[in-house]
């Protein structure tokens, strides 16, 4: 049994029969009613986003959720193939929406980490951070570093981040996938 406490950012547990993570949570105190837990969810089946308050009694099943090691393939339309790192000929798909914002960080033969509910492939977790070659970035202009500055650069899957002025087009960069951010420079361009 989980308690609201234990409804931390990663979470999964169950919630109207089915699995949900907890993507944001914050504890709230109303006026003269109790406090309350503010949570924004995924449904890990549907991919749907829901905003929802949970109050001091509220208790909550566990997932057992399993872990395979998984590659990335191709995109074709609105689904994301992969195959079983060690069987390529058991290939499956997700849905846009079950990938949800990591899409924009999927490479074509990364290995990462695959959770299921029920025999169900659900999600997909990718490490935490990766490198990625910036295929466009904005000319730095000279004495625009007082603020220490940043600029929109396009890696090499299409995603946008924002990076510091002295990264450059053909630079290798350190991603952190959770919040979508630079992390560093591994390797300068050619």
């Amino acid at each position: 049994m989980l308690s609201i406490n234990d409804l931390k950012k990663g979470t999964i547990f169950e919630l109207d029969n089915l699995p949900h993570a907890v993507l944001e949570s914050h504890h709230v105190k109303i006026g003269r009613g109790g406090a309350v837990l503010q949570t924004k969810l995924k449904n890990l089946i549907t991919g749907t986003t829901i905003a929802r308050n949970f109050k001091q009694a509220d208790h909550f099943e566990g997932v057992e959720i399993e872990k395979e090691e998984v590659v990335f393939i191709y995109k074709s339309g609105n689904e994301y193939w992969f195959h079983m790192k060690d069987d390529k000929s058991n290939r499956f798909s997700l849905r846009e929406e079950q990938v949800g914002e990591q899409r924009n960080f999927l490479k074509q033969n990364q290995a990462m980490e695959a959770q299921k509910y029920n025999d169900t492939i659900i999600r997909i977790v990718l490490p935490i951070k990766m490198e990625y070659i910036v295929t466009e970035a904005p000319p730095t202009i000279r004495g625009n570093t007082a603020d220490g500055g940043t600029k929109t650069v396009t890696i090499e899957t299409g995603a946008q981040i924002q990076t510091p002025l002295f990264i450059e087009t053909g630079d290798t960069i350190r991603v952190n996938t959770e919040k979508s951010e630079y992390a560093e420079r591994v390797k300068r361009g050619l």
